[in-house]
């Protein structure tokens, strides 16, 4: 039984034998509702009282009884709030309850549906870069593993593939999904049933074998990673260390998905920082990694406040249409 139920078990427990003397002093006594809820309320809470009206015999065999449950059921909820407090629970039910209400005032965040260790390096990444996100395991077992990542950390447990969880995360309100669950008929039905309440959302899927790609892109997802294929280029590049483009144009090379691409940063925007451009909200591109005029470095995940200069060249994942309003943007002004 989880921690809720106990605590709802309990109150209803308490109600129930308070409701119970209320009635049973009306009934066999005939008393007004507010004698026969003291006379409850101090018959169970073990305080010592005089009868507020003389007792009939009758009236005296029930309060014995109201006595001996009554008193059961109170020891039995100090008993249960006591074991609460000291493990943990009561504490983590309120958290539960705060985290809940977090949830629920979200807006444009990012949705993670997958807690295992895949999931966790993606939501590493984004407390990294402080983007709103929520997210998804159906593993309680996973819970301690999502909350060590993180103070604030918001999460949900539950099917990640039905819509009802869906919800809970706010799917209707979010910007984005990422489905990164270790089936990939899980990340199919996550991504239908994500795109049935919320028909704009950008869904980013992982694929684990190498022909879900081009399912999981009729299904709706922007841009599928191939697993397997970025394990087998890891291992390549190890050994032959190409061209960091070329490297991260074929680990997004599954079927169908999204290229990587360069544009060069020309006069209208040198001297501007990333962040003033506003890229990702204007084109949808991420910005991943840039190439310095000047050393020819590459620098991976720029911060905003980094000022471009004429000749930079700045790499993105980008359909040719996003490709097209970047280049104005950072060509044109």
């Amino acid at each position: 039984m989880s921690s809720r139920e106990r605590l709802r078990q309990i109150l209803v427990l308490l109600v129930g034998v308070i409701a119970l003397g209320t009635i049973g002093y009306q009934l066999i006594e005939r008393w007004g509702f507010f004698d026969s809820l003291y006379m409850t309320v101090v018959t169970v809470s073990s305080v010592s009282f005089d009868s507020v009206h003389p007792l009939t015999r009758t009236g005296r065999w029930f309060t014995i009884g109201l006595i001996v449950v009554g008193r059961a059921i109170v020891l039995y909820a100090i008993g249960a709030l006591t074991a609460f407090w000291v493990e943990g629970d009561l504490s983590h039910l309120w958290e539960k309850r705060r985290m809940e209400r977090q949830i629920a005032a979200l807006r444009d965040h990012i949705i993670v549906c997958g807690g295992g260790e895949m999931g966790r390096h993606v939501a590493r990444e984004l407390l990294r870069t402080r983007r709103p996100f929520v997210c998804i395991e159906i593993d309680p077992g996973k819970e301690e593993a999502l909350r060590k990542l993180g103070e604030g950390i918001l999460y949900v447990i539950g099917d990640a593939t039905t819509s009802d969880v869906l919800q809970r995360a706010r799917a209707e309100a979010a910007r984005g999904l990422i489905a990164c669950m270790p089936a990939d008929k899980d990340n199919l039905f996550a991504l239908m049933s994500a795109h049935e309440l919320n028909p704009s959302i950008r869904i980013v899927s992982r694929a684990v074998a190498y022909d879900a790609g081009p399912k999981l892109l009729k299904a709706g997802a922007a841009a599928v990673v191939s697993v397997p294929t970025i394990g087998g280029l890891r291992l390549a590049s190890a050994m032959v260390r190409p061209n960091v483009v070329d490297l991260l144009d074929a680990m997004l090379r599954a079927p169908g998905a999204t290229r990587v691409e360069e544009v060069t940063v020309g006069r209208a925007a040198a001297g501007q920082t990333l962040g003033a451009l506003k890229l990702q909200e204007r084109t949808a591109v991420i910005v991943f990694a840039l190439r310095d005029a000047a050393t020819q470095r590459h620098v991976f995940n720029p911060p905003p406040e980094r000022v471009l200069q004429a000749g930079d060249v700045l790499m993105g994942c980008a359909d040719p249409e996003q490709v097209a309003a970047l280049q104005r943007i950072v060509t044109e002004g």
